[in-house]
């Protein structure tokens, strides 16, 4: 093989392995974001700004039906200390929106349309209450007759 022949193969072969690399996953876990029923964006660098409260719940869970109430509940009383938020599991924006219509839901709904966030920091069951320090789960149950009982423990 000529030398111009053994310097254009290095090259195809470095070209290669560069492409294939930039489209390798990174080490580094891809960030969630979730898009809001009302146009927010949230990411999880977003909880490292403050203490969330997040409502996990879906509208096909019997427990969920009265969902609105006790998140207004839960905003009112703990909404000085710490922004409330629910999460949707995996249902599409019209559905939420649906279930949603008529209701006075005072916090931001975003939608986890492939679980990827209830996963990582929820319960199996729904609704569940989780509560963040930053990234880092100080609670999380399933929603409780009386969240804010289970909210005061870790709060005060």
């Amino acid at each position: 093989m000529s030398r111009s022949s053994r310097t254009g193969l290095n090259s195809a072969i470095l070209l290669l392995g560069l492409a294939m690399a930039a489209l390798a996953p990174s080490g580094a876990a891809q960030e969630i974001r979730l898009n809001g029923l009302g146009g927010e964006i949230l990411t999880e660098a977003d909880l490292d700004q403050k203490t969330t409260i997040i409502i996990f719940w879906a509208s096909w869970s019997p427990r969920g039906r009265d969902v609105v109430d006790r998140v207004n509940g839960i905003a009112q009383r703990w909404g000085g200390q710490a922004r409330v938020i629910t999460v949707n599991f995996q249902e599409d924006r019209e559905t939420v929106a649906g279930f949603l219509q008529g209701k006075r839901l005072s916090v931001p709904v975003f939608l986890d349309l492939d679980a990827s966030f209830s996963k990582k920091y929820s319960r199996p069951d729904l609704p569940a209450l989780v509560v963040l320090e930053g990234r880092n789960p100080v609670l999380r149950v399933r929603m409780p007759d009386d969240p804010n009982a289970e909210i005061a423990q870790v709060l005060g």
